[in-house]
């Protein structure tokens, strides 16, 4: 390591800052004061000592170039996701970065980048996507000690919000399942009441259908590539193998389907293309957009069953994991997701409460009426009132159950004073003296 001062044609005094690399290449760097070139020089003493010297030479390679090489490297990448990544990189992030040399790329650059591709009308859940996987190619970057540190630095972008989608109604599921080709119908129904996802359904075949303990196997799912190709591959996850029961009237649905509709032979197919092939994607498309238009759904998307279906299933009062299990999520918060408490359930929640209540009450015996109020500022009104000590029981439960506070009717004879009026003095100001208000809750025994 040497620091040497040298004049530049215009007459100013630079100071160059000569050093070797842990490879032994070396490798000089240029500053205004001597000060400046002895912090760097120190600096990189000590990183290379620590292990964390990066080559600045290294850095210089083009994004564009490293992406492609880091997307060809992932070799655990499924086909559809690197479908997915490969259009993401082309439409969103390389025509800013691509000719950018991994070192060049700041914090302010990538801010100015998100920002702009909100400007465009990208969703926020599709920016959040984008976001994660520049912030993820270059996290490889600082692996492989390119840069020192990764400039993706914004709080909260790659969280992606999600719009909640909507449900069906069971009347709607079966007019959307009337209204299709009769060839899709059972691609409503089996996306409803089974759960599946697109890719399972149109992966089976004859030999998944069990019509002696009424379940539907999935063990695989057919996957459509941006080139036209099909693959037929397991389920993203293992939680994605798994049995599902369906609903006692599928049966007969299925069995009509496999009449008319499905390939011969054990291995065929329960729905296929026109010429035999597997069904497109895009057919099966054509087809629900016109029966969501004809049953006046159109803001329902074909994986709204599915959405529909777990909220049904979670409406039958199914544990997380029953839902996990049934619906193929590794992860309880991927089963929650498609969750929805209802206006109609929270009703019925609240039915029940009140059910629950009004058992108990009975069960607790007589003499449980309404208790006489004490009137704000007329002490006269009431001449005693008689407190029960809490009863505390003993046993396997823990803590205490309190009686109802009883207080005996006002010997003047005077009416019970409503509740609601028990709030508020005479000027209209609600009373703020505990002693007025509706006697204390107790828990009933």
């Amino acid at each position: 390591m040497s620091i040497s001062a040298r004049r530049l044609t215009d007459g100013r005094t630079v100071y160059d800052v000569r050093l070797r690399a842990p490879n032994g290449r070396h490798y000089k760097r240029s500053f205004r004061t001597k000060k400046e070139a002895q912090d760097f020089a120190a600096k990189e003493r000590v990183d290379q000592g620590q292990g964390t010297w990066v080559d600045p030479h290294e850095g210089k390679i083009r994004f564009s170039e490293y992406s492609t090489t880091w997307l060809r490297t992932r070799a655990t990448i499924r086909p559809r996701t690197r479908d997915l990544y490969e259009i993401q990189l082309r439409l969103h992030i390389l025509p800013t970065f691509g000719e950018f040399e991994i070192a060049s790329i700041t914090n302010a650059k990538v801010r100015a980048w998100h920002s702009a591709l909100f400007d465009k009308g990208l969703a926020q859940s599709s920016c959040a996507k984008v976001y994660r996987m520049l912030r993820t190619i270059l996290s490889t970057a600082v692996e492989d000690g390119l840069i020192v540190k990764n400039p993706c630095t914004i709080k909260g972008a790659a969280v992606a919000r999600n719009p909640e989608r909507p449900i069906a109604t069971i009347e709607q599921v079966m007019a959307l399942a009337d209204a299709i080709d009769p060839r899709y119908r059972l691609t409503v129904l089996l996306g409803t009441f089974a759960g599946l996802r697109l890719g399972e359904v149109l992966a089976l075949t004859r030999e998944r259908i069990d019509f002696a303990t009424a379940t539907v196997v999935v063990t695989e799912q057919l996957q459509e590539l941006a080139n036209g190709e099909y693959l037929v591959s397991p389920p993203k996850t293992a939680a994605g193998r798994r049995e599902v029961s369906v609903p006692s009237f599928m049966m007969e649905e299925l069995a009509h389907h496999l009449i008319r509709f499905a390939e011969a032979g054990p291995c065929g197919r329960l729905f296929r293309g026109a010429e035999g092939g597997p069904l497109r994607r895009a057919v099966l498309h054509r087809a629900w957009d016109q029966a969501r238009k004809q049953v006046g759904t159109e803001h329902l998307h074909f994986h709204d069953l599915r959405h529909t279906g777990n909220t049904l299933a979670a409406a039958t009062g199914a544990s997380t994991r029953e839902l996990m299990a049934r619906m193929g999520h590794a992860s309880a918060e991927a089963a929650l997701r498609y969750q929805h408490a209802t206006r109609d359930r929270d009703a019925a929640i609240a039915s029940r409460l009140n059910d629950m209540v009004t058992d108990a009450v009975e069960a607790g015996g007589s003499n449980r009426g309404t208790a006489d109020i004490e009137q704000p500022g007329d002490k006269s009104n009431v001449t005693s009132l008689e407190a029960h000590r809490v009863a505390r029981t003993k046993g396997t439960r823990r803590g205490a159950r309190h009686e109802r506070a009883m207080v005996e009717e006002s010997n003047s004879g005077s009416t019970a004073v409503n509740a609601v009026d028990q709030d508020f003095d005479e000027s209209g100001r609600r009373e703020s003296n505990p002693r007025s208000q509706l006697g204390k809750l107790m828990f009933c025994r």
